[in-house]
């Protein structure tokens, strides 16, 4: 009944809708005109897509129906951080839909309304439905609850019938995208002539000794590097030097801590509360009333790990105590009182690993079991457990490694808890345990325990008091007056002993400058109010607040000098230092002779097994070019030219080659490529269509 009950809870946010179109019949309709300055100037287009301009008001639509999804798959209101993801798959989804509709037009494929039908109440039952009508006794899938909930709907209201529709039309998209993944997966094809090929990559091999000389042997200082060479490289090689949009910022930082008068008001107020929490006979209440961090009033079943503050600070913990105060990990004051201690209900942990059986018939089962035991004797004899859960493992703990926590013996069938509760020591239990769900390997962790506890906690936060922030926003709202201009910027922070703190690159959809977390208002402005040389107003960040000073500002395309200035200086060095090597040793006969001329710095190595198929050369890295060179020498003792690697120069010399002998059967090989080119085709098709369809993106304006 889980996906009735949180359609049960979309009345909360029908009401919300209605606040919300409340506000906007106040405010009046030019909220969302092209004109809105709320919406970001004088523009409501957040991008284009195959040429289609995608209008603010459609992707708000997308958002919402995402959001709608995660609320009722989680029953809450998504956080901040969960509507940036939220907006991101709104993004990726107008992408799909805009990319792929044509192609399935052109291609037929259609979902019909009988196979609709079979999706969502047939014999072929959508996953997303499966998952969430699942009967929480056998775990398996309920049809009877689809059942009761696909004929709720006959009288339910239109918000509820509207969001099956939207489920319906997630559905066939989603089918839609499989069948389209599946045509393209089944095209693949590997001829004759690439298996061959493949079989030659995999089994030649070289036995071959290689000079290493790496940059650093040519000091920088032997080597000029003009702006004319960087503007020339620059250009030669757009590819990667491709940027989106950008900015460089300078910023100041007025941190938002506390004082020591700060400090020593919690430090009253927590003393104060300690006394008080150690004479009140409501320590619940007390507690609740007046601390400032989660769970207040908890219990601890025995295993659960009791706050770390005091555990570290009391040895032994007794009923009707008092402890604290204590400094946490998380600056904050917190202090305890131990309500009650008593032997609880007893509570052990352990691991398995799950073989199901689940509508399977004795003949299957008996497979099953051979299995299991199979997997079990391979841990007694050495086998990690955990290795072998997440191999083997068939429910949700493979992924853990087969970690059930603690549990107490009615939280299990009877079975289980029977066979777990009867050990006397941790360890493997070295028989199978067969239950309704299937057989069982149990690897027994932790003993029971009985150890309960009832802790009323009163935290209180070590943050700046109301008068430390207006001293930091005086100083910062100051130092933005005073700067109207980067040379203002630079003299007053400099005069005041303000650090500047530089940020490049930073891209139109950052969030953060650099360990300055949730800063996208900072970014905003820098792109869109902002023009080179602002200064902006004091920005409230988490724990700080922020002026910065926009330095640059870059367009989409390739990057600029400056922006480019450091990776290219080392390309191009690096090219030079390449070429002076080349040059130095081109008269040399033998790699003995190449090494010694550059002393420590190279190195002369053996590789008797080098594979054609490899990339990496040993003792060297990544040479792909170095491995095509040598499997191209001809003859015994036949040495390459100097190759320009990323990470220096090599010269190769063969000793002999092993080629890869015939075989009478290449069709592994094929159906290891067309393996291969399938499970990488959907991906490359969707990148590529992307491509083709020039996507714009301007959402960088509005959020």
């Amino acid at each position: 009944m889980a996906l009735i009950k949180k359609i049960r809870q979309r009345t909360g946010l029908a009401i919300g809708v209605i606040a919300v179109g409340l506000i906007f019949f106040l405010v009046g309709g030019d909220i969302l005109s092209p004109n809105s300055t709320l919406l970001g100037g004088n523009s409501n287009e957040v991008g284009e897509i195959a040429g289609e301009s995608i209008p603010y008001e459609e992707y708000i639509r997308k958002i919402e129906e995402v959001k709608i999804s995660f609320q009722q798959n989680t029953g809450r209101t998504p956080s901040e951080p969960e509507m940036y993801s939220i907006r991101e798959q709104a993004w990726q989804a107008l992408i799909v839909e805009k990319v792929f509709k044509n192609q399935y037009e052109e291609l037929g494929l259609t979902i019909s309304d009988a196979e609709l039908v079979d999706m969502v109440q047939g014999e072929n039952i959508v996953a997303e439905l499966r998952q969430q009508l699942v009967n929480p006794a056998t775990g398996e899938f309920d049809r009877t609850q689809l059942i009761t909930f696909l004929q709720s709907l006959e009288d339910a209201g239109p918000e509820q019938r509207a969001f099956w529709a939207q489920q319906e039309k997630l559905f066939a998209d989603a089918r839609l995208r499989i069948k389209y993944d599946n045509l393209l997966a089944t095209s693949d094809y590997a001829t004759t002539a690439e298996a061959k090929l493949q079989h030659k990559s995999s089994n030649s091999i070289a036995d071959v000794d290689h000079v290493f000389i790496p940059f650093y042997a040519v000091p920088d200082s032997e080597v000029e590097v003009t702006d004319a060479d960087l503007k020339a490289y620059i250009s030669k090689h757009k590819d990667k030097f491709k940027v989106s949009n950008s900015a460089d910022l300078d910023y100041v930082v007025f941190e938002l801590l506390p004082s020591a008068e700060d400090s020593a008001e919690v430090i009253s107020e927590i003393t104060t509360l300690t006394e008080e929490l150690r004479a009140t006979e409501t320590d619940s209440a007390f507690a609740i009333r007046n601390s400032e961090g989660e769970n207040p009033f908890r219990t601890y079943l025995p295993g659960d790990n009791l706050p770390e503050s005091l555990t570290l600070n009391v040895d032994e913990i007794v009923a009707g105590e008092t402890y604290g105060p204590f400094i946490t990990s998380r600056s904050t004051y917190v202090s305890y009182k131990i309500n009650a201690k008593y032997d609880g209900i007893a509570r052990m942990r352990a691991s398995h690993i799950l073989f199901g059986t689940n509508g399977l018939e004795d003949e299957a089962k008996s497979e099953v079991r051979a299995n299991a035991e199979e997997v079990l004797k391979d841990i007694q004899e050495g086998l990690n457990f955990a290795t072998a859960a997440s191999q083997y493992g068939q429910d949700g703990t493979a992924q853990r490694g087969g970690d059930l926590g603690w549990f107490a013996k009615e939280d299990f069938v009877t079975e289980f808890a029977d066979a777990v509760f009867a050990t006397r020591s941790t360890g493997l239990i070295n028989t199978l345990v067969e239950t309704e769900y299937g057989f069982h390997i149990i690897n027994v962790t932790e003993m029971p325990k009985t150890e309960t506890f009832k802790i009323a906690t009163v935290e209180l936060e070590l943050g700046p008091s109301d008068v430390t922030r207006n001293d930091a926003f005086r100083n910062a709202d100051a130092f933005a007056a005073s700067s109207g201009n980067s040379s203002e910027f630079k003299s007053n922070a400099e005069a005041s002993n303000y650090r500047i703190i530089q940020a490049n690159g930073i891209d139109a959809f950052a969030r953060n400058l650099n360990n300055q977390a949730n800063a996208r208002e900072v970014i905003r402005w820098a792109f869109n109010d902002a023009s080179v040389g602002s200064v902006s107003q004091v920005f409230e960040l988490d724990n700080s607040y922020v002026v910065a000073n926009l330095k640059g500002k870059y367009e989409e395309g390739t990057a600029s000098l400056d922006q480019a200035r450091v990776q290219a200086t080392i390309q191009v060095r690096n090219e030079k230092k390449a070429a002076k090597i080349s040059e130095q040793i081109k008269d040399m006969k033998t790699l003995e002779e190449i090494k010694a001329a550059f002393d420590e710095a190279a190195s002369l190595d053996n590789t008797p097994d080098l594979n054609l198929s490899s990339s990496v050369l040993p003792g060297v890295g990544f040479a792909p070019k170095a491995i095509g060179a040598i499997f191209g020498l001809k003859n015994s003792g036949e040495m390459t030219k100097p190759i320009h690697e990323d990470v220096g120069v090599i010269v190769a010399k063969l000793n002999s080659i092993t080629p890869a002998g015939e075989v009478a059967d290449y069709s592994s090989y094929q159906n290891q490529i067309t393996q291969n080119n399938s499970q990488r085709t959907a991906y490359m098709i969707m990148m590529a269509l992307e491509d083709l369809a020039k996507v714009k993106d301007y959402r960088y304006k509005f959020f």
